[in-house]
């Protein structure tokens, strides 16, 4: 008579592995995003979507008031959009940062570097930021202005990551990342000012889909 297969429990070496993505979405939104979640530079409650459950629960507080900072605010908004072109309207967009001198890791108290939105029904999500300077790249090179920006939304296995440039940015054109890109598509990753703001529409699949990364 055989012995019987050993039985696998949950500390045996045979179960582990990677975990697998999961869908993403849809958020809950009194958790995800949070009051003020995009204001990287004051005390707005931009960010979150608080007609979407009861006032009981939008009891969050605001942060503290933020500290001087250096460089030009500027507002970054746009509307993500499916491949029919229709808005997606529980999407939630993550972007982090350099600031105007080109660091991450910044000196000024009242810049935070990371914020995150969801989108409005129309699609829309909006950002109260610094315009970003630039960044030190591989191999020396010198990274023009940009904002490194994750989409997460429903059907979305993975995080999208893309990246914001700036329309005019003398440092786009040796840029060692935007080369990368067939300079056919590279206007997806450019933002251009309308109407006082830099607009940055993502478009999630389809002719003009925005360029993502591999991550």
């Amino acid at each position: 008579m055989t012995n019987p297969a050993p039985r696998l429990d949950n500390q045996d070496p045979a179960l582990f592995g990677q975990t697998p993505s999961q869908t993403v979405g849809p958020f809950f939104h009194y958790g995800l995003p949070w009051k003020g979640g995009a204001d990287l530079v004051g005390q707005s409650d931009m960010g979150a979507r608080p007609e979407l459950f009861p006032d009981e629960h939008y009891v969050l507080n605001l942060a503290p008031p933020k500290g001087a900072v250096s460089g030009e605010v500027v507002i970054l908004e746009g509307v993500v959009t499916d491949a029919d072109g229709k808005p997606v309207p529980d999407a939630m967009i993550e972007i982090w940062q350099a600031n105007a001198a080109g660091q991450y890791a910044s000196p000024d108290d009242g810049f935070i570097g990371f914020g995150r939105a969801s989108t409005s029904d129309e699609g829309l999500y909006r950002f109260k930021t610094i315009l970003p300077g630039p960044v030190p790249g591989p191999g020396n090179s010198q990274q023009a202005p940009h904002i490194a920006v994750s989409v997460f939304g429903r059907g979305v296995i993975k995080r999208l990551a893309t990246r914001v440039y700036f329309d005019g940015a003398p440092q786009n054109a040796a840029d060692p990342i935007l080369a990368l890109v067939p300079p056919e598509r590279r206007d997806t990753l450019i933002a251009r000012q309308q109407d006082g703001a830099w607009r940055f529409d993502i478009v999630l699949q389809g002719e003009r889909e925005t360029v993502f990364f591999d991550i």
